[in-house]
């Protein structure tokens, strides 16, 4: 495999995976919405970076990509100055994006006219796990596609595992979030419980942590949950995207999802609180103000 790879969007995530790329050994070559971030990132890491996805992926065996949602997916790999108009025959795309299945179905079928492999493999770990490289990948894609991609998402993950065809990424990524929106809820519920209840809601989590009760949203969150701090990890606009994809996507399978409809009412309350920024775990301070 060609160590030249390109890298498309420089978030919280993108910017750090993109820098293990380039720690790896990999020539990267990144573009960013903003130029000034793609200049830092060049800079920092000693990489290059170019003018559109579509000179940055020109001559990369691996073209990756991190960015908000579908529409921002389908803006940097179509078009005459999207990634896939600079990829040649027997490349291959891996897209670290949280999007729907639809949207990699979509992509992976245009490049799959144009000889381009397509990987969807979204992310879970959070801001610290993208700076730490531990990531966790799910991805979704035909098995020789994968294990090229595997090889360099090696760089910046702890986990990586494939989950079935194209979507099959994007649709265990939809699970995680369910999972996580429930999680953070019933810790918001319970740390907000045991403070009304005059207990010194440190020592309960302490305790029950070691039980049945623990999770990574306790083990990691809950002293900024009680201490109110909430200006880190991923945001309550994020989340509310992520929880809209897995909503619309119950709709279309028939899977019924009332906790996760709940929980993103909750975060709706939230963001008309001004938390839209906020770290997912602010879920609590609705109960406070509820209380």
């Amino acid at each position: 495999m060609s160590k030249k790879v390109a890298f498309i969007g420089l978030g919280v995530m993108g910017y750090p995976m993109a820098g293990y790329l380039q720690k790896a050994g990999y020539a990267v070559t990144v573009y960013n919405r903003t130029t000034a971030k793609a200049e830092k990132w060049a800079d920092e890491y000693q990489g290059a970076f170019a003018a559109t996805p579509r000179e940055a992926a020109e001559g990369a065996e691996i073209v990756l990509a991190c960015v908000g949602n579908d529409d921002d997916l389908r803006s940097v790999v179509l078009g005459d100055d999207g990634a896939f108009a600079g990829m040649s025959a027997n490349t291959l795309f891996v897209d670290h994006t949280t999007a729907s299945a639809e949207v990699a179905r979509e992509i992976s079928e245009i490049g799959a006219s144009k000889g381009i492999g397509f990987v969807d493999a979204p992310v879970s770990g959070g801001q610290a796990g993208a700076e730490n490289g531990v990531l966790t990948v799910m991805c979704g894609g035909a098995e020789k596609d994968f294990d090229i991609a595997a090889v360099a998402i090696d760089a910046y993950s702890q986990a990586c595992k494939l989950m079935g065809g194209v979507g099959a990424g994007q649709l265990t990524k939809m699970v995680n979030q369910i999972c996580i929106a429930g999680a953070v809820q019933g810790l918001a519920e319970g740390i907000n419980f045991a403070q009304k209840a005059g207990l010194d809601a440190e020592k309960v989590i302490e305790v029950i942590s070691k039980g049945a009760a623990q999770s990574w949203q306790m083990e990691n969150r809950y002293k900024t949950m009680i201490a109110g701090e909430f200006d880190f990890g991923f945001a309550v606009d994020w989340m509310r995207k992520d929880l809209g994809i897995c909503l619309d996507t119950a709709n279309e399978i028939g899977a019924s999802l009332p906790n996760t409809a709940l929980v993103d009412q909750y975060y709706a309350d939230v963001q008309a609180m001004g938390g839209n920024r906020m770290d997912t775990s602010s879920l609590i301070t609705r109960l406070r103000k509820l209380s």
